[in-house]
């Protein structure tokens, strides 16, 4: 495989982890509003807690993601400067 489509292929699972982070993070403060209603404060602080951890995990990716981006970019310009 070559190093553009191994890139690409390590994105891609980057993305699936940033989609699935984003969509838990939603999920969660979802469930954070409706632990506010029914104002269940110990279960909400854990929940808060949660949504803190996984958006610190989703900053990561991000950057990770970022950084392939840049690979890929630079892999792209470098095939075409070889080819």
């Amino acid at each position: 495989m070559s190093d553009f489509n191994q890139i690409i292929s390590e994105q891609m699972k980057t993305m699936e982890q940033l989609l699935y982070l984003q969509s838990e993070i939603e999920r969660c403060q979802e469930l954070e509003t409706q632990l506010v209603e029914l104002q269940e404060e110990a279960e909400l602080e854990s929940l808060k807690n949660e949504i803190a951890d996984m958006k610190n995990e989703l900053r990561k990716i991000q950057k990770v993601f970022e950084s392939q981006t840049d690979e890929v970019i630079r892999t792209y310009q470098e095939s075409k400067i070889f080819a």
